[in-house]
């Protein structure tokens, strides 16, 4: 059994506004992550929410997820792990590998959690992490024996610090477009140009 913990707790403030709502192709970008999640080989789904719970929750409120509060969010990155992997471990004792994704990266799919899986089984390595822009990222699979290490990351250090303390057990699938994140303004009117671009090339393609 390997779940999916999708990260929403930020509180966007370099954004200005809650970038889990924020909308890209007709859904917001959490609806976007918890529905790939879904639709993905891993269950099951906890989504931590932390900051503007009671405003993002509605978006994914009649999902079938298990939505958790992280009280400690202003902590950063690290509490939200903890506090997913704890859920999820309470939930289901049995799990044996857990996938963290982020809610801003709005090119990920089934496909590419699916592939972490399959690398997980094709390699025998406990840590698959995605490749883009010359680093190693998110979506990342972590296999069970690394949940005490996920359990004692503290502050704004998230899980990529294990990549590297762990070298020797990680395997990468590529993924370039998970370099394309919404941080802040700018980059949320890139993803629309780029995508306004995308389609102009593809009606043109067509015609």
């Amino acid at each position: 059994m390997i779940g999916i913990i999708v990260l929403a707790a930020g509180a966007s403030t370099r954004l200005g506004e809650p970038k889990q709502k924020v909308q890209f192709q007709g859904k917001s970008l959490l609806q976007h992550a918890v529905q790939v999640a879904l639709n993905s080989d891993g269950k099951p789904v906890v989504v931590v929410l932390g900051a503007n719970a009671e405003a993002v929750r509605p978006e994914v409120a009649q999902e079938p997820v298990q939505l958790i509060i992280n009280p400690e969010w202003q902590e950063g990155m690290s509490a939200s792990i903890r506090t997913g992997l704890s859920a999820l471990q309470k939930m289901h004792a049995g799990v044996t590998g857990v996938i963290l994704m982020l809610c801003d990266q709005p090119f990920v799919e089934p496909a590419i959690l699916n592939k972490l899986i399959e690398a997980n089984y094709a390699t025998g390595k406990g840590i698959i992490a995605c490749a883009y822009n010359k680093t190693l990222g998110a979506p990342v699979f972590f296999d069970k024996a690394f949940f005490p290490d996920l359990l004692s990351l503290k502050g704004q250090e998230g899980a990529k610090k294990l990549l590297f303390k762990h070298a020797n057990a990680v395997a990468s699938i590529p993924f370039p477009q998970g370099s394309i994140d919404i941080d802040t303004p700018a980059d949320y009117a890139l993803l629309h140009q780029g995508h306004n671009n995308n389609n102009n090339n593809n009606n043109n393609n067509k015609a």
